[in-house]
């Protein structure tokens, strides 16, 4: 049903990689968002909490290099404990919480290039601006010119990166340090899901400013666009949520021959998506071009 309208998704569809390691710990836990790009000037959407990432990234990234170089200007100090509680509280540091978190735009432009953000005042919506380097896209989103044809019972999928399978990054104990590496494997595979129309979501003076959808959307499709069958743009994936369908169970079964009490209590998970009427707007309160059909 979604063919044609995920190889056109697929074409200006691109993966952020993250990888972060808490104080203290030697473990590395890759994870991924979804970003798509608008047009060739290298203007792209995503969500405003994946942009978070990218300020928390550099914040930490401060905080850690003042408290490695305050234990550097320290190290002649007899009291090594003493000194390494004072620099953590000072600048922050404790086990437990991130400590590195290093972030890579796959498949996005040709060279290494700053990245400019500006996030919507009230929306989970944000552009990005990769500000040197070609754009490495065959083809660009066309948005529906009539937003307000979404209605209930249209189907559309969207496209992300929910499983982060990627291997090229490793963590040195010489120098308790994490980084990008050129071994292992540098992809993740994109992942489809579709989903119902169910709701609209308005915005406190009734303005629709998304839409619901009856499946969940997954960690790492954020950001990814949602399509129809055509490929054609009707919103972004943002959120989950999470409805309480009143299902409680406590029932015996027969599991292995043995019995067993399950308990559980069921939720209907959904996915929230921002409609493309509030991007197009979006995008036209920063002049970005697009196009609609």
């Amino acid at each position: 049903m979604f063919v044609n309208g995920i190889d056109q998704a697929a074409r200006f569809t691109r993966a952020i990689h993250t990888i972060v390691r808490n104080y203290g710990s030697d473990f590395v836990q890759p994870g991924a968002a979804s970003l798509f790009f608008v047009n060739s000037s290298g203007w792209a959407l995503t969500c405003k909490h994946v942009v978070g990432v990218l300020v928390e990234t550099e914040n930490l990234s401060k905080r850690r290099n003042g408290f490695l170089e305050e234990i550097q200007k320290r190290s002649s100090e007899k009291r090594k404990n003493r000194v390494l509680r004072e620099a953590e509280q000072r600048h922050g540091i404790s086990r437990g919480k991130p400590f590195e978190i290093h972030l890579s735009f796959v498949g996005c432009v040709d060279q290494p290039t700053p990245v400019h953000f500006v996030v919507h005042p009230e929306l989970d919506l944000a552009l990005l601006k990769f500000e040197r380097g070609k754009v490495l896209c065959d083809g660009f989103p066309v948005f529906a010119a009539q937003g307000d044809d979404l209605k209930q019972g249209k189907f559309l999928c969207r496209l992300g990166f929910p499983f982060p399978e990627f291997t090229n990054y490793r963590y040195d104990p010489a120098t308790d340090a994490t980084s990008w590496t050129q071994e292992g494997r540098q992809q993740s595979p994109r992942f489809p899901l579709e989903g119902m129309v169910t709701r609209d979501l308005a915005a406190q003076g009734g303005t629709i400013v998304g839409f619901e959808l009856s499946t969940p959307g997954l960690r790492g499709q954020s950001g990814g666009p949602a399509f129809d069958t055509e490929g054609r743009v009707w919103g972004m994936q943002s959120a989950t949520n999470h409805l309480d369908l009143d299902f409680d169970v406590n029932v015996e079964v027969i599991r292995l021959g043995q019995k067993k009490t399950v308990k559980d209590s069921a939720f209907l998970h959904v996915g929230h998506c921002v409609h493309v009427n509030a991007i197009k707007a979006f995008m036209k309160a920063n002049q970005v071009d697009f196009v609609e059909g």
